[in-house]
């Protein structure tokens, strides 16, 4: 069998064989529709909160402290989720799933600030928390099923590649949200059902895949546990708390988390208070109109800055990924992230001002949305469906936000124990970091000995 000329020009990207050119571009597809609606919808998510008067506090303190909100929601969800899986089929399951989110966008649009339900309080909050949460759903959700029609073999070569969607759609999805604003009279808000028809394409995307891929000869739910029938099937959580390997998995998504955010946080309040500043140089004084232009002036630079980052994400997952796993392996894009946080962050302590913040950030940043993202999907090829449905989305919802929640602590502690300077926060990421690399080589010991068990299963 030959290649198609489709799959001749994959070649450019990673090797890819006769018979698999098609389904990788689908699921391409796929995961650009989902991080055009992501970010459609992401910059709108700062953007009400900057304009959120809650019980006195700042919108940077409730973008910090709203945090913990998500992890003590995403505990139920997550299971609930796990118990959907051993009862639906994978193409049935994200077909719900995904359907719920848009009827979630829907009702955001109408409770929107400003808008007919406007007296109702809560709205931009609510929204911040429910945005942060179905990011880290949808993304899971997706890369959970490619781990799971994809053979360890294949995935390596093909997910690269399929990631280069992820990148792109990224970018594409935050350049064109400033032009979308512009155009619509009704302002940012209508981001919202834009979103609703990438999302739309995914479900339909998602279901052909599957169909193509299973050929329908089975329909067992996805998460079924290969267990006993008399042993009653095991949370996402419960296993992560048996396996060396899920634990280090758990431990690396939470440090990461947690670095990130922390550089996060300082740069939301730079630009805030960058805005308050242009408000004061303008003269604008009536409230309508200073939030407005608030609001607006976030979702801009925010739109702004995620094009810059997902554009340096796409060459580094389009030209580097794939060859370096390849050439490299998984420890060495699994290592790629921590470096380049432990020079970014040291060189923050060194030079705390705003354009060594902006570039160290955008560095940071394209490199998790791309050599980060291709690694830390890779690593769940050897695990059982079972792992994949269960723990998977637990690591990548839960401990993402329990990464944040320790942020949070950090700057609140930083703020009402004792006082830390800009210098002092990047140094502590440094410390960070360090730990980081120690638990990112415990993985990479862990996934080598499950991969030398899977391959020695498939070959007997």
């Amino acid at each position: 069998m030959q290649l198609s000329r489709l799959e001749r020009f994959l070649r450019l990207f990673t090797e890819v064989r006769p018979g698999e050119g098609v389904t990788a571009v689908l699921m391409f597809l796929n995961v650009f529709v989902l991080l055009c609606a992501y970010y459609f919808v992401k910059p709108l998510r700062e953007a009400w909160l900057s304009v959120t008067d809650i019980w006195g506090f700042t919108p940077k303190e409730l973008k910090a402290y709203s945090t913990l909100a998500q992890a003590l929601l995403l505990l139920p969800i997550v299971a609930w989720y796990g118990q959907l899986s051993d009862r639906m089929h994978r193409s049935t399951l994200i077909t719900r799933a995904t359907l719920f989110c848009m009827s979630n966008l829907v009702i955001f649009f109408i409770w929107r600030p400003g808008g007919p339900f406007d007296a109702i309080p809560g709205s931009a909050l609510a929204f911040y928390i429910w945005v942060s949460i179905f990011g880290l759903f949808v993304v899971a959700q997706f890369w959970t099923f490619a781990a799971d029609i994809y053979t360890d073999e294949r995935g390596r070569r093909l997910m690269p590649m399929i990631a280069i969607g992820a990148t792109g759609g990224a970018a594409f999805g935050s350049s064109v949200v400033t032009p979308m604003i512009k155009q619509a009279e009704a302002g940012a808000d209508v981001l919202l059902l834009a979103a609703l028809v990438p999302l739309a394409l995914s479900i339909a995307l998602t279901r052909f895949v599957d169909s193509r891929e299973d050929g329908g000869a089975t329909k067992e739910p996805a998460g079924k546990a290969k267990t006993p029938p008399a042993e009653k099937p095991r949370g996402g959580l419960a296993m992560i708390a048996t396996s060396r390997f899920l634990i280090a998995a758990a431990a690396v998504t939470l440090l990461l988390n947690w670095v990130n955010t922390n550089g996060e946080f300082l740069l939301y309040g730079v630009i805030v208070d960058f805005l308050q500043s242009e408000v004061a140089q303008k003269g604008l004084t009536d409230p309508a109109a200073v939030d407005s232009f608030t609001k607006d002036g976030v979702a801009a630079f925010y739109g702004n800055f995620f094009t810059w980052v997902n554009a340096v994400a796409l060459i580094l997952q389009a030209l580097v990924a794939s060859r370096l796993l390849k050439y490299g392996g998984f420890g060495v894009i699994l290592l790629m992230l921590p470096v380049i946080s432990l020079l970014s962050y040291a060189a923050m302590a060194l030079v705390p001002i705003l354009i060594v913040i902006k570039v160290m950030k955008i560095a940071e940043n394209s490199t998790d949305y791309s050599i980060n993202n291709t690694a830390r999907n890779v690593l769940w090829l050897p695990t059982t469906s079972e792992m994949k449905f269960k723990c998977k989305p637990a690591i990548d919802t839960i401990f993402v936000r329990l990464g944040d929640a320790f942020a949070t602590a950090t700057v609140w502690f930083g703020t009402n124990v004792i006082i830390l300077s800009n210098q002092d926060y990047f140094a502590f990421n440094v410390v960070l970091v360090l730990v980081w690399l120690g638990a990112a080589i415990v993985l990479i010991r862990e996934h080598r000995k499950m991969t030398e068990v899977n391959a020695a299963a498939e070959g007997g």
